[in-house]
C-alpha cells in the first residue's frame, strides 16, 4: 500500500511501469521461498522515472533508500569506466555481490547507466540471478536487482508515438505491446550493456519495463509536485511558464518532452523569484 501511494503521488505518465512494479514487487515479497532474486530492467528516454521508481522502491524495502548501506547504486561511467579492465571489474563486482549479500540476504542492487556498461561486465553476475538454491553457500533469492538504461527507448517512443497517431489512448499501451521488442533491441543493441548477454539468453530478467516519453501534461504534474515539496502554492502561471520552456519532440507535433521531467528543478529555479 505504502508503495502504490507513493508511486500515485510521486510518478506520473507511467501507468505500465507502476503497475508492473507494484505486482512484480507485491508477487514477489509474499513470496516466502521466491526461486530466484527479482531482476528487474527498467527503459526509457532520460527524465522519464527510471531513477526515481528505483529509489521508491528501495525505500519501501530499506527506509533509508539510497543511504541505506543494505542498497548499492552502481554507475557504468564512475564504477567501471575502462574497457581494458572488464576481467577485473567482473572479479570485483562478484565479490561485492556476494559480501553484501552475505551480510543482508534482502539487499538491493542498482546498476545505472547500463546503455554505457561495457558488454560483458554484467554477465558477471549471472550466477546470483539464477534459479539456485545457493551459490557457494549463500542464497541470493531474497535479493533484488535493477538495471536502469535508456537503451529501447527510441522503441519505446516510437511505439508509443504510433499509438498517438492511431488515435488510440496511451493509458491501452500493454506491457505486451513494448516487452518482447525491448527484449530482442536491448540484446541486439551494441550501446546497451546486455548485448548478447547470457542474463537475456536465460530468461533471468523477469521484467522489461518500458517508461514512456512525457507529454506536456506530465510535465505540469512534475512542476506542481515540486512547488508542493517546497513548500509553495501551486501557481499555475508559472506552471504554464515552466512547461513551455521545455523542448518537445516531433519537432512538427510537439508531444513530448525530450528532457522529460529532468531539468524541472532547474526551471522553477529561475521562476523563484516570482
Amino acid at each position: 500500500a505504502a508503495l502504490k501511494a507513493q508511486l500515485d503521488n510521486r510518478l506520473f505518465g507511467q501507468h505500465l511501469a507502476k503497475d508492473v512494479v507494484l505486482k512484480a514487487v507485491l508477487g514477489f515479497s509474499n513470496n516466502p521461498s521466491p526461486k530466484k532474486p527479482l531482476m528487474l530492467s527498467l527503459h526509457g528516454w532520460a527524465g522519464t522515472g527510471k531513477n526515481f521508481l528505483s529509489q521508491i522502491l528501495a525505500e519501501q524495502v530499506h527506509p533509508a533508500g539510497l543511504r541505506s548501506k543494505f542498497v548499492h547504486l552502481f554507475l557504468a561511467t564512475l564504477h567501471f569506466p575502462h574497457h581494458d579492465q572488464v576481467k577485473l571489474y567482473k572479479e570485483q563486482l562478484q565479490n561485492w555481490i556476494r559480501g553484501n549479500v552475505s551480510a543482508c540476504p534482502s539487499s538491493v542492487f542498482i546498476f545505472d547507466e547500463m546503455d554505457k556498461m561495457h558488454p560483458g561486465v554484467i554477465d558477471a553476475i549471472k550466477p546470483f540471478l539464477d534459479y539456485y538454491e545457493e551459490v557457494d553457500g549463500v542464497s541470493y533469492r531474497k535479493a533484488i536487482f535493477i538495471f536502469l538504461s535508456n537503451a529501447g527507448g527510441d522503441l519505446i517512443n516510437k511505439a508509443a508515438l504510433d499509438f498517438w497517431t492511431s488515435g488510440k489512448r496511451r493509458e491501452d499501451i500493454q506491457l505486451k505491446d513494448l516487452e518482447p521488442l525491448l527484449s530482442v533491441g536491448v540484446f541486439n543493441n551494441k550501446n546497451s550493456g546486455l548485448w548478447h548477454s547470457s542474463i537475456i539468453d536465460r530468461n533471468l530478467v523477469d521484467y522489461f519495463v518500458p517508461f514512456l516519453p512525457l507529454e506536456q501534461r506530465h510535465v505540469k504534474m512534475c512542476v506542481r509536485a515540486e512547488m508542493t515539496a517546497r513548500g509553495y502554492a501551486v501557481d499555475e502561471k508559472i506552471v504554464e511558464a515552466v512547461a513551455d520552456e521545455m523542448t518537445y519532440f516531433p519537432k512538427e507535433m510537439k508531444i513530448y518532452s525530450d528532457k522529460g521531467c529532468k531539468t524541472v528543478q532547474a526551471k522553477l529555479d529561475i521562476h523563484e523569484d516570482l
